[in-house]
């Protein structure tokens, strides 16, 4: 019997280890024998997270977490977990290679996996020009051509985010109309930075080490053109891991699981949810690490009282 079950490795997951284990919970972590660390592992420079004044690669961010988890006593598993039964006062937690666990409290930190356009060298050139988040990668890109793919609010928000970099941003959209907002739609179509190339879907990619070349392809008449851009920023949503969860634990009108407020408190009681997997907003490594210390803080506050 486990005092509690971390499932998933990323900064929520690991930050949950680190507070769980230093109370003295003697946490398992199930990692994932796929995707340990979570999206960061695709990451590379990674220059806003505090503490790190040089910056560091996501991989390395995240071996740093896991060796400071497994520190103060944190078990790891490297598996997959398959199977879950959150309904009692016992959870019962099955992984891929046939073991079953149980615990007094769980914290799911399975993350959320931005959605691809599915190309050719895609997640080859990640990290070379092909990145998922503004935020974390506009830095890179002062005074370049930048392209944006997506057609809605959070499209909008990067494109308006990466004129503050970039030389130029134009903003792909498959349609002639978008979905966005009418304030964010009105914003960006204001800004003279910003080109909106409507009627239009990304067909390849170019370039080697870094991208240099897009090629477009136009939905209407099924023409080619190119685009000189050294970024491309894919913002068309991203999708929570919940399928583990997702007939047992309420969860939003997104689908990322429902928690309590600012608490980590998810629909049954024992069970509870931090990073990505609860946040359809901001998305950064630092707010899921945030994210997993409440979770700990929760969990740790629910065991005392059973």
């Amino acid at each position: 019997m486990r005092n509690v079950i971390i499932i998933g490795s990323g900064p929520a997951g690991w930050t949950a280890a680190i507070y769980t284990a230093r109370a003295g919970l003697k946490p398992l972590l199930i990692a994932s024998s796929v995707e340990p660390g979570g999206e960061l592992m695709k990451t590379t420079e990674v220059e806003n997270f505090p503490g790190f004044p040089d910056g560091l690669l996501g991989p390395d961010l995240m071996m740093n977490m896991q060796a400071q988890a497994e520190r103060f006593g944190t078990e790891v598993l490297m598996d997959d977990v398959v199977e879950v039964d959150l309904s009692g006062d016992i959870k019962i937690v099955k992984t891929g290679a046939g073991e079953a666990f149980e615990a007094r409290a769980v914290i799911v930190s399975t993350g959320a996996a931005y959605r691809e356009l599915g190309l050719d060298r895609e997640r080859e050139l990640s990290g070379h020009g092909v990145s998922w988040c503004a935020t974390c990668d506009g830095f890179f890109f002062r005074e370049k051509a930048i392209a944006v793919v997506g057609g809605g609010d959070s499209a909008m928000e990067e494109a308006m985010f990466l004129t503050k970099f970039g030389s130029k941003v134009y903003l792909i959209h498959r349609r002639d109309s978008f979905k966005a907002s009418k304030t964010m739609q009105e914003r960006v179509l204001a800004n003279p930075k910003i080109e909106v190339v409507y009627n239009s879907e990304v067909a390849e990619l170019h370039g080697a080490p870094n991208l240099d070349k897009i090629k477009l392809r136009n939905t209407v008449d099924g023409s080619l053109s190119d685009l000189a851009v050294e970024g491309l920023f894919i913002a068309i949503g991203s999708d929570p891991r919940v399928w583990l969860v997702e007939n047992q634990l309420e969860l939003t009108e997104d689908r990322f699981i429902k928690v309590d407020g600012r608490s980590s408190r998810t629909s049954i009681p024992g069970v509870f949810a931090a990073g990505d997997v609860i946040d359809a907003t901001y998305r950064q490594a630092i707010t899921a690490a945030g994210s997993g210390c409440v979770a700990a803080l929760d969990a740790e506050k629910y065991l005392e009282g059973h």
